[in-house]
């Protein structure tokens, strides 16, 4: 790494105010070196943060963190945020166990604002900031940067209605790079593209680097666009952009987002508006990283990989996983039922949908970042005799909950839950982990839930799903070797568990790929004279009572599952033992009732006490009470 370096001068983004264009310009070049070398060894999101460098320095370059608020949509993009507010000595813990997150949280930085991990929610948090702004009479600057997929989820556009109604003093930096996780979808989608690809998107980019270049002619300018917003944008833009306007948000001409000069000469000029403003930046996801530029998506979530190719680093790579059976197993069935229809929210890739949109083009659905969508969309294809297959990161179902109850689980619609990601997700830290579905989808009536410990469940628990009708929850996690089962898939018998393992002095009801930590913790206490029963229950709901009555015969009843103990399967087993008026000393073992942060999921499983050597101690210990 070069010696010298300006970055390494940069305590907190108030030395940037020092700065010219040209300094920040080679600032900018370091750090996206110093992320690229980082995330090779670390991995993280690699694409959305390259491409929103020039950004991040032109706001902390004008506004006076953290008494200013910069939030960030998905803060995958903010790692420059980091470098720049103090993280640069710890950056290489990035995503790692006890080290810095790979996400914006308030706890680790006051310059962060909010702990940012889920799209089209920053709108509404910006908009409380200047809510109490206005409230309190104050002048503090509010900046929000997201992305033109995320401005298309539903949460987004109720933040702009009523920013506009009620002309909130903000700026909203629209980071336009075409790129979400996924492929963006949508009219909005297709309006920028659109807007990108005319002649008036060409003369205003031209004609705004013109200004720029003209100084005070500019601001003479955008003065007057301020006053005749209207007549302006329609004179700039296409008659589809004045959505946004007839918010009553005033909107810039697009600019080069990876030009320092642009950005905070534009930026200096809208904070000074009273009312609300959207900038228009254009960037490129990648930019600066010919491999990430070349395949954004890949490089939008990656783990370590070669710096010179960037390809994956052997070790980081797996075989078959959790995701990939699911989606072998999606085909498979869809091939036989031409009923089947599969719908994602802009993560084709991650929840293992591509082979399904290859095969079945007309049968896929990719509603973007928009989960309730998908899921309220799935219940009127339900209704009209189709059989939708939602498939969704756990940690993003908690934001259609409703839809779930109320469009589906209510009218029993043939609708099938994939939850993939479910339990500790590792290095993406709290927002991402999927702990709380257990206890959401418990206590929906006529929802069906499973927890498969396996690839090969997992392909029999799609099918018993798609079979038995009525809305089903599957649950999964990433997988581990262990967990990878080959073999027919078969339909499961409804709330039947599965005895892996006799045993009289304690009984262990595994829901859930934690079966393997159960069975090597009966393993070690076998060492030790003791014999465990080991059980995997598969269904969550219903729950198999003969199963639980036969654990009540030993002297102690183990439950395990890879989420919150807060209404968890657990206190499902302590209702049943009670209704059954059985009185074995328990244990309820899963996911504590705090925030589990980032790191290897084997190290944070071991720390909160779910790995096999914490188990068999946890055993241990409760029978010699």
């Amino acid at each position: 790494m070069a010696e010298h370096r300006i970055l390494d001068c940069i305590a907190s983004p108030a030395d940037l105010h020092l700065l010219t264009v040209s300094e920040l310009t080679i600032l900018a070049d370091e750090i996206r070196q110093q992320i690229i070398e980082t995330t090779s060894k670390t991995g993280g999101h690699v694409a959305s943060s390259l491409g929103a460098v020039e950004i991040i320095l032109a706001c902390h370059s004008l506004l006076n963190t953290p008494t200013d608020k910069l939030i960030f949509d998905v803060g995958h993009q903010a790692y420059a945020h980091k470098l720049v507010t103090g993280r640069l000595a710890r950056f290489d813990t990035l995503r790692t166990y006890q080290g810095i997150s790979g996400f914006p949280r308030p706890g680790e930085s006051s310059y962060d604002a909010h702990p940012s991990g889920h799209a089209s929610d920053s709108l509404s948090v910006a908009s409380g900031y200047a809510k109490a702004r206005v409230m309190n009479g104050t002048d503090e600057k509010i900046v929000t940067v997201i992305g033109d997929a995320a401005v298309a989820g539903g949460m987004a556009f109720e933040a702009l209605n009523y920013i506009g109604t009620e002309q909130l003093p903000m700026v909203i930096i629209l980071n336009d790079n075409e790129m979400s996780i996924s492929r963006n979808v949508g009219a909005l989608m297709k309006h920028f593209g659109n807007l990108r690809a005319t002649n008036g998107y060409r003369a205003a980019r031209e004609s705004m680097q013109d200004r720029l270049e003209s100084g005070g002619g500019f601001s003479r300018a955008f003065a007057e666009l301020g006053k005749r917003t209207k007549d302006s944008m329609k004179h700039m833009f296409l008659p589809e952009a004045m959505i946004y306007e007839q918010l009553g948000i005033v909107c810039t001409p697009p600019i080069d987002g990876h030009d320092i000069g642009q950005l905070r000469e534009m930026l200096r000029l809208v904070l000074e508006m009273d009312g609300p403003v959207m900038m228009h930046v254009v960037t490129k996801k990648g930019a600066g990283y010919a491999p990430a530029m070349a395949d954004p998506e890949r490089f939008h979530g990656v783990g370590s990989f070669d710096l010179e190719t960037g390809e994956d680093v052997p070790a980081t790579r797996s075989g078959l996983t959790y995701t990939k059976a699911f989606g072998e197993a999606l085909v498979a069935e869809a091939e036989a039922d031409e009923r089947i229809v599969a719908i994602t929210a802009a993560m084709e890739g991650g929840t293992g949908l591509k082979a399904f949109h290859e095969r079945f083009p007309e049968r896929f659905i990719d509603v973007g970042i928009a989960e309730e969508q998908a899921v309220g969309m799935a219940s009127g294809l339900a209704a009209a005799g189709k059989k939708p297959v939602v498939a969704v990161y756990s940690t993003f179902m908690q934001r259609a909950i409703d839809q779930l109850v109320v469009d589906c689980a209510l009218p029993k619609l043939d609708v099938v839950f994939a939850l993939d990601r479910a339990g500790i997700v590792g290095k993406d830290g709290p927002t991402h982990h999927g702990v709380l579905d257990i206890s959401y989808a418990r206590m929906v009536p006529n929802l069906r839930v499973l927890a498969p410990a396996d690839t090969l469940e997992l392909k029999s628990a799609l099918k018993t799903a798609l079979r038995m009708g009525g809305p089903f929850a599957v649950r999964y996690p990433r997988a581990t070797e262990k967990d990878i089962v080959q073999g027919v898939p078969v339909v499961l018998e409804v709330g039947r568990a599965r005895v892996v393992r006799e045993g009289a002095d304690a009984a262990i009801l595994s829901f859930g790929t934690l079966l393997n930590r159960a069975l090597e913790a009966a393993d070690l206490l076998q060492d030790e004279g003791m014999s465990v029963r080991v059980v995997d229950m598969r269904w969550v709901k219903p729950l198999d009572s003969e199963a639980i009555a036969a654990a009540a015969a030993t002297p102690l009843v183990v439950t395990l599952e890879e989420g919150t103990v807060c209404g968890g399967a657990g206190e499902g087993v302590l209702d049943e033992l009670s209704r059954m008026g059985a009185t074995p000393r328990t244990l309820v073992l899963g996911i504590p009732d705090h925030f589990i942060m980032q790191g290897e999921t084997a190290s944070l499983l071991a720390e909160i006490g779910l790995d096999g050597p914490s188990l068999a101690d946890a055993i241990r210990k409760r029978l010699a009470q």
